[in-house]
């Protein structure tokens, strides 16, 4: 009886240990997703009643405005006479501009914002953000917006088919790839604003945002232009482009307002 008793303690007492070191591992696993979430989602900002509105209302402009110019631009492809003359006519002026070192300057503007480099670029700066910043949110959302947008314009390019220029035009290469909308101009668009966006959202310094947003449009123009300098899209390619950008810039404006934006009463509220 006393050999069955003891072992009988001896289960119970391994039982609870074993009890006890389930619940340290779960304790562990559950501090371990609450760190990993408060890294990720809990960045807060304080911004007064009307500057939180006002960014909801330029959010939703945008992704409207974008939306209607997108679906116009869509639906005007497939009708080849009604913006055929608008993209003929400007291949037209930019084929009769063409010199060797504007040919050099647009080849740059394509490499550097191309396929190849400006995904090493968004890597990069996303990884160095992320890993420096106290909270990820901002790098997580910056990743997030530009690689919807690339998942996006692969699939309209799909579903509408639209040829590029004819290949003599084309100065760097063939390309037989689908014309509408521009990867180049939409990658370069959703990257450099939504980071200056998240940048100078957080940053009481006007001058320098607006100088900031001035440069980001700036390589998107810039962009824009050497795909059709080179030959490899239609005017209305390059501003579907930028009328998608509008859409998941706005989206990303409206999320990271909504999730990090509080206003006084609501931060009173939350540390009481």
């Amino acid at each position: 009886m006393r050999v069955i008793s003891r072992v009988t303690i001896s289960y119970a007492h391994d039982k609870l240990e074993s009890r006890s070191m389930n619940d340290r591992t779960s304790a562990v696993g559950h501090s371990r997703r609450e760190r990993l979430h408060a890294r990720l989602f809990t960045e807060k900002r304080v911004l007064t009643v009307d500057a939180k509105k006002r960014l909801l209302v330029l959010a939703a402009v945008m992704v409207a405005t974008g939306a209607l110019a997108l679906g116009f631009l869509w639906w005007a492809v497939l009708q080849p006479s009604v913006l055929e003359p608008m993209d003929t006519a400007v291949q037209a002026w930019l084929k009769s501009q063409q010199t060797e070192s504007l040919t050099v300057l647009m080849v740059v503007f394509t490499e550097v914002f191309g396929p190849i480099a400006l995904p090493i670029i968004v890597l990069v700066v996303t990884l160095t953000w992320g890993i420096r910043a106290e909270h990820s949110w901002r790098p997580f959302v910056l990743a997030a917006g530009t690689l919807s947008g690339v998942i996006i314009v692969q699939i309209i390019t799909r579903v509408v088919q639209r040829d590029r220029p004819p290949v003599d035009l084309m100065l760097y290469g063939p390309d037989m790839t689908f014309s509408f909308p521009s990867g180049h101009v939409l990658g370069v668009a959703d990257f450099f604003l939504i980071l200056t966006f998240l940048v100078f959202s957080r940053r009481r310094a006007p001058w320098i945002a607006a100088l900031a947003y001035v440069v980001a449009v700036v390589f998107v123009i810039g962009t824009a232009l050497s795909r059709l300098y080179l030959g490899y899209h239609w005017t209305s390619d390059v501003l579907a482009s930028m009328a998608l950008s509008l859409v998941v810039v706005g989206s990303v404006i409206a999320i990271d307002t909504h999730r990090t934006a509080r206003v006084p009463a609501e931060t009173e509220s939350a540390t009481l």
